[in-house]
């Protein structure tokens, strides 16, 4: 039986250190980590709960092995900071579920791999990267913009600020967020059209769209953006729903193209957003999507399209067991 390690960062256990909620936001819950137990368990593989990195750290000084780890570790600390388990696993020369430390560093920072899909010939929104206040006067694009941290996830620091109309809004809006997530600032134009999500599975030739998902906003919203604070109270501000017309269609295979552009592993999830001429534009990409079977992104839009929990999770097993060649142990 192939023995997987579970890592993964718990929210309780950075709130008891005194993080505050916004800070923990990207963290998972228990109810995830018992659903992805379970899920991968009832597979047939045996499942060993390793924790955060500190736990990770005992666990290989120990002399503890695994033959496989499923990691959703975050972590607190750097733009790098995705990538540290990932890194700690490679110097172990111990498999991984999900992508390799370059993939995960490259999508955290969004200017960095805003650049890789411009290279690439990917519609994404005209942007900005500043790192000092003194930099706003030099940005020249049209309003209305958007700003958000560089290298943030779960929309933490996008909220009704984000959107700015002008000049003044703009400093504003900057200064708070350089000065509150002590990091670079994206600005970029505003894309007012529909907004999608394409949930991808596999690795390499072997990478397929499981499908388009909508993300539609009602009237009680506090904004026209997913922003953190919709995505906090989503059952009241948002819905969602499969969408297989042209222009899902198309995202959908533009998601495909980027994922095997960065070499994207095992799964993941690609965000979009429509331009003023209803044209696709890149907006994100999430290497390490969540997957509370509630209310995460990529569950949700896998059980709209029939997609079970546990195939979902089945899919990404199998791509990583395929890609490491492993054996079941008698």
């Amino acid at each position: 039986m192939i023995k997987v390690g579970l890592t993964f960062d718990l929210k309780e256990d950075y709130l008891k250190l005194g993080y505050s909620n916004e800070e923990v936001a990207e963290f998972d819950s228990p109810d995830t980590i018992d659903a992805l137990d379970n899920a991968i368990t009832t597979l047939g593989f045996e499942v060993v709960r390793i924790g955060n990195i500190f736990n990770l750290v005992n666990f290989l000084n120990s002399g503890k092995k695994c033959d496989l780890v499923f990691n959703i570790c975050e972590g607190m600390f750097g733009i790098a900071r995705e990538a540290q388990v990932p890194c700690l696993l490679d110097a172990y020369r111990i498999p991984y579920v999900f992508s390799e430390p370059d993939v995960l560093n490259l999508t955290l920072d969004k200017g960095l791999t805003k650049l890789v899909a411009e290279q690439a010939g990917i519609p994404t929104a005209r942007f900005k990267v500043i790192s000092h206040r003194s930099e706003i006067q030099l940005i020249n694009l049209p309003f209305p913009l958007f700003v958000k941290p560089v290298a943030e996830g779960t929309s933490k620091g996008i909220d009704g600020y984000s959107l700015v109309s002008d000049r003044s809004q703009l400093n504003e809006s900057v200064n708070y967020l350089l000065e509150t997530f002590h990091q670079p600032v994206l600005v970029e134009t505003f894309l007012p059209g529909r907004e999608f999500t394409v949930g991808i599975t596999g690795s390499g030739n072997h990478t397929k769209a499981l499908g388009t998902m909508e993300i539609l906003l009602n009237d009680q919203a506090p904004h026209p953006i997913y922003s953190y604070s919709v995505k906090k109270d989503w059952e009241k501000y948002a819905s969602y729903r499969i969408a297989t017309d042209p222009v899902a269609v198309q995202c959908a295979e533009l998601a495909v193209e980027i994922w095997k552009l960065i070499k994207g592993k095992d799964a993941g999830r690609i965000d979009f957003r429509l331009d003023a001429d209803g044209n696709p534009n890149m907006i994100e990409v999430n290497p390490l999507a969540g997957l509370n079977p509630t209310y995460s992104d990529l569950p949700i839009l896998a059980r709209l399209n029939g997609i079970t929990y546990e195939t979902l999770i089945a899919e990404i097993m199998n791509s990583a067991v395929e890609r490491f060649h492993l054996k079941i142990r008698q």
